[in-house]
């Protein structure tokens, strides 16, 4: 499994004989699971062709900040293309580019690109060798590396001058291997084990119908992801759902009743570093439900339910050194109730949504939380993706695992 399996990797090219190189390395990529793009210097397009590393990569190639050929010129926006990415990497990086990059200097796409990015910067230098010795070139890897860009560093071979020495692109397997490491290193979760639930459960009245709810599971996967980014081992218990999650680290775990999650979150629990249950479950169930489909003969239909069993409390009463995360849906006193399910239940930490939060709840996109701990401290956030939502619930929860 790769740590870059799912990962938005955007490749970077500029004009240096190596980028010969670059379609085995977004071969590489693809093989590990990534997704990839290509913005190319003009110049590049010299040493190997867009039509190549599209398609390769099945996205199309920038290089320019529009598209002549197209009759309305279609504008390539960099700011998306380096929003894009979670991963941004510069190979070859000519001693031009470089340059440029240490000095923001942004006279094509490439480069406007590289100033948008949010996300970390790997670079692969590739020159002769008195090019890479030169002090102007080590003073662009010294600037380079204190804005927080990684070198990859050049190794020793035959150049394309002839000459012997230092300045050679790394090769794409050890520009992908130096990459995962590099993450995994860096990576706060890495060797954690996590169990998280997600979505509704359905409880069977007859072979027809169910007892549900309108969980659409987005968070519980949301959090699966990001977890899985960190370096985490995650298993997801999932009910029925139409979210999708191709890590390589998530082994999804496909349940529908609230029995069937209570006894697939048991069978790994022992083994678990983290839990966090997401998982909306029915409270009831009938008592009894027919083998057949009921018939719609009377105008009122009774029926008779129990309680399904507590997973969350469940959990909390046999749990040992697990971080253990509840979420509580609540429409009144909200804080209140929230801390009373977190002492009840044994919890480390509760997730607190209110339905009175427009933009928060079951099947939007967004979420607004309150988190609270078990020492009693409250942290508010406000409406934010459910993407970012499971980025702050896990930054608290490592930051508790390392206090």
């Amino acid at each position: 499994m790769s740590i870059l399996s799912g990962k938005k990797i955007l490749l970077g090219i500029s004009a240096g004989i190596a980028a010969y190189k670059t379609a085995s390395l977004v071969r590489a990529f693809i093989k590990a699971g990534a997704d990839v793009k290509v913005v190319m210097t003009p110049a590049s397009k010299e040493f190997i062709t867009p039509l190549t590393l599209s398609t390769l990569s099945k996205h199309p190639v920038h290089s320019t900040f529009t598209n002549p050929d197209d009759d309305n010129e279609t504008w390539n926006n960099h700011v998306e293309l380096g929003l894009w990415a979670d991963l941004f990497i510069i190979a070859p990086a000519t001693a031009n580019t470089l340059s440029k990059m240490a000095n923001g200097t942004s006279d094509n796409l490439l480069m406007a690109t590289y100033l948008s990015a949010k996300c970390p910067v790997y670079f692969a230098p590739a020159m002769d060798l008195d090019m890479y010795k030169h002090p102007s070139t080590l003073e662009s890897f010294k600037v380079l590396q204190s804005f927080g860009n990684i070198i990859i560093p050049a190794t020793s071979g035959e150049l394309a001058s002839g000459l012997i020495g230092e300045g050679r692109m790394a090769e794409p397997e050890d520009i992908l291997s130096f990459i995962e490491n590099d993450i995994l290193e860096k990576s706060p979760l890495r060797g954690k084990k996590v169990l998280i639930t997600a979505g509704p459960t359905y409880e069977a009245l007859d072979p027809v119908r169910f007892i549900g709810n309108h969980s659409s599971g987005k968070m519980g996967f949301e959090i699966a992801k990001a977890a899985a980014n960190l370096g985490a081992e995650v298993i997801l218990i999932s009910g029925p759902t139409h979210e999708k999650i191709t890590h390589s680290y998530v082994q999804v775990i496909p349940v529908t009743s609230a029995e069937e999650m209570y006894n697939a979150a048991h069978r790994y629990f022992k083994d678990m570093d983290v839990a966090i249950l997401a998982a909306a479950v029915s409270d009831y169930k009938p008592k009894f439900a027919s083998t057949e489909k009921i018939k719609k003969k009377e105008k009122t239909l009774s029926l008779e339910l129990e309680k399904t069993k507590d997973i969350l409390a469940s959990l909390g009463a046999i749990k040992e050194n697990q971080f253990l995360v509840g979420f509580a849906l609540e429409t009144n006193n909200e804080i209140e109730n929230a801390k009373g399910k977190l002492k009840a239940k044994n919890l480390n930490l509760i997730v607190l949504n209110s339905l009175k939060d427009k933009g928060a709840g079951f099947k939007s996109n967004t979420n607004k939380v309150t988190l609270i701990d078990n020492q009693g401290t409250l942290t508010t956030y406000d409406l934010k993706s459910k993407e970012d939502v499971a980025v702050d619930i896990l930054n608290v929860i490592i930051k508790q695992l390392h206090a």
